[in-house]
């Protein structure tokens, strides 16, 4: 069918991208802010324990992240490393 009609198959493709485009042009700033406090936070978190980690564990504390929070830490290097994999049993 593509190679048939290739001008109506991008126009249907076009038409059917349309709300979906229309959903992101509405809120990509939004997301673009999501995103980039995300990354600084616990996703970098995440990426760096599953780079760092053991084979056994990789994973973020993040009970203890709630709970430092909790208490009114903020996020910096000393909250960062203190949920690493790494150093999850040294509490």
């Amino acid at each position: 069918m593509l190679l048939t009609f290739p001008d109506c198959t991008t126009k249907t493709i076009e038409e059917l991208r349309k709300p979906k485009l229309i959903a992101w042009n509405a809120n990509k700033e939004n997301s673009r802010a999501w995103l980039a406090l995300n990354m600084m936070t616990e996703a970098r978190a995440g990426f760096v324990a599953f780079n760092e980690g053991t084979k056994e564990d990789r994973e973020v504390d993040f009970i203890g992240l709630r709970q430092l929070l909790a208490r009114g830490e903020g996020w910096g290097e000393a909250l960062h490393n203190a949920i690493q994999p790494k150093n999850k049993h040294k509490a």
